[in-house]
């Protein structure tokens, strides 16, 4: 079932959109997800969720609540080191521990 009008703009109000981009096993970077972050939460923690909510734990990861998965395929792999994470214009590079910004 959809969303409200009130749950859309509370959404629009709360949140941001960060764009998960595969670039660590491709021949070149693709997007392949938008991800819904808490708009006051650190850009480490928008990271953070970005990462998880990528990432197939039980269940497909583009079947998790606010994700709108961006490949042509029927399946994705899962968010690893040396993917990156869009937040507005700035970039983060997915390191063995932690962020860095590119």
């Amino acid at each position: 079932m959809g969303k409200t009008m009130f749950e859309s703009l509370m959404t629009n109000y709360m949140m941001d959109t960060v764009t998960v981009i595969h670039s660590a096993f491709e021949d070149n970077p693709r997007t392949v997800a938008f991800v819904e972050v808490d708009k006051s939460a650190s850009v480490e923690k928008k990271c953070e969720i970005a990462f998880l909510k990528t990432n197939s734990i039980n269940d497909a990861w583009w079947k998790n609540e606010g994700v709108t998965p961006m490949f042509p395929d029927k399946a994705c792999r899962s968010t690893s080191t040396g993917d990156m994470v869009l937040i507005g214009t700035d970039k983060y590079k997915c390191e063995m521990s932690g962020w860095t910004k590119i």
